[in-house]
C-alpha cells in the first residue's frame, strides 16, 4: 500500500473546470461500535457483521469502477476497502489525514463508564461544542479544518477522475456539516451507516452532495447498532 497525500501533494493545483466524482464510505462495523465505545485512532479491526458489510459493499460496486481507490489509514477502514480494492483490481493507498477525530482519553472507553466514572469530562462533552475536546484530544474545529484540507488536497490532485475513498463517521460528518453550511456546535444531524455509500461531486472548488447514506446493500441484520 501507498501513502497518499504528503506534505507536497498537499499543495495541490487550483481546481480546473474538469470535475472530481468523489465516493465517500464509511468502514463496517467493529465490535466497539457494538460496545458504543470511543475508537478514535485506536486500530480496531471490524467484526464478523463488518466484513460481512465490506464483501457485501465490494459485490454491489463491482461493475462500477473507480480509478483511484483511498483509505484511511487506520485497520478498520483498510480491512473495509480491500475487498473493493480486489473487485476493481486496484491497489489501496492510505491518506492519514483522514483518520477519524481524535478522542483523547475518551478513546477505549464506553459511554456508561464515561457518564458514570468521568461525569464531568463527559458532561462537557455532551455540550458539543467545536472548540472543545477531551484531554489529550482533538477539537472539532480542528478535525473539520483537518478534514476539508485532505478533500480539497485529493480532489485537486485527482482532478477530473472518480475517487473512491473509504473513511470513518466523523469524517463524514464534517462533510455533511460543511455540504449545509452548518455549525461545528451541536449533535450529529445526518444518518451515516457502516458501509455507506456517499457520492459527491467536486467542481471549481465547490463539493456538490449527489447521494448520501445509501446502505442498501447491507439489509436489515446487518445494520449497525451503535453510531460509533
Amino acid at each position: 500500500m501507498t501513502t497518499a497525500l504528503n506534505e507536497a501533494s498537499q499543495k495541490a493545483p487550483q481546481d480546473g473546470p474538469s470535475a472530481t466524482e468523489l465516493l465517500f464510505i464509511r468502514h463496517g462495523e467493529t465490535d466497539w461500535n457494538r460496545e458504543q465505545r470511543f475508537q478514535g485512532h485506536v486500530d480496531v479491526p471490524l467484526n464478523g457483521h463488518g466484513r460481512t458489510q465490506a464483501q457485501r459493499l465490494a459485490a454491489r460496486l463491482a461493475d462500477q469502477p473507480f480509478e483511484q481507490l483511498f483509505s484511511s489509514d487506520l485497520l478498520r477502514a483498510q480491512q473495509t476497502a480491500e475487498p473493493l480494492a480486489a473487485a476493481w483490481g486496484l491497489p489501496l493507498q492510505t491518506v492519514p489525514q483522514l483518520r477519524e477525530q481524535h478522542f483523547g482519553v475518551f478513546e477505549g472507553l464506553d459511554v456508561g463508564t464515561l457518564s458514570s466514572l468521568h461525569g464531568e469530562l463527559w458532561a462537557g462533552w455532551l455540550r458539543q461544542r467545536a472548540d472543545e475536546a477531551p484531554p489529550g484530544g482533538e477539537t472539532r474545529r480542528d478535525f473539520s479544518a483537518r478534514v476539508l484540507g485532505a478533500v480539497q488536497a485529493l480532489a485537486a490532485e485527482q482532478r477530473g477522475r472518480r475517487v473512491a475513498v473509504v473513511t470513518h463517521g466523523g469524517v463524514l460528518d464534517m462533510l455533511w456539516r460543511h455540504l449545509h453550511a452548518l455549525s461545528l456546535d451541536g449533535a450529529r444531524a445526518c444518518a451515516i451507516p457502516n458501509t455507506g455509500i456517499n457520492r459527491l461531486r467536486w467542481e471549481q472548488g465547490v463539493l456538490h452532495l449527489q447521494l448520501w447514506a445509501d446502505d442498501a446493500h447491507v439489509g436489515d441484520a446487518l445494520s449497525p447498532t451503535a453510531p460509533r
